[in-house]
């Protein structure tokens, strides 16, 4: 018995650190576009932008990381200082919990697509943050 349980403690060990990478966080979430703080087409770093693209705070959320949404999945590969201070959160959380929320802007290719999407979801939403070393399953 004292084997068994030696045995189920380590395989949980061992399950807690292949999911150490992914956590869930409250965001607020922002939207940007083309022409529109992005300076034009690209990125801070260079990197040309495409909607499954969107901007972190990189001390909070690596580079490359992968950001779930309720619709869709994109790759943190940009920032800015609203991003990073957080100003969106701060402005808008009605609750201690949402003006500590972390901030994420998602890439769109046009003004209309962003303003949709952001008329059409909640500003505030649990999101899965999942590092470069972590893969979805099934994918």
């Amino acid at each position: 018995m004292k084997g068994l349980v030696t045995a189920v403690g380590f395989m949980l060990l061992l399950a807690c650190q292949l999911f150490a990478n992914e956590q869930s966080t409250l965001a607020r979430i922002t939207v940007y576009w083309h022409g529109e703080g992005s300076g034009e087409h690209a990125a801070w770093n260079g990197t040309r932008l495409r909607e499954e693209h969107c901007a972190v705070d990189p001390k909070r959320i690596p580079y490359g990381s992968k950001v779930v949404f309720p619709d869709a999945e994109c790759v943190a590969v940009d920032s800015g200082p609203d991003v990073v201070n957080r100003k969106a959160a701060r402005s808008c959380g009605r609750k201690a919990d949402e003006r500590n929320a972390i901030v994420i802007d998602r890439f769109f290719g046009s003004k209309q697509e962003a303003l949709a999407w952001a008329q059409t979801h909640p500003h505030f939403m649990t999101v899965r943050i999942l590092t470069p070393d972590v893969k979805l399953a099934g994918k």
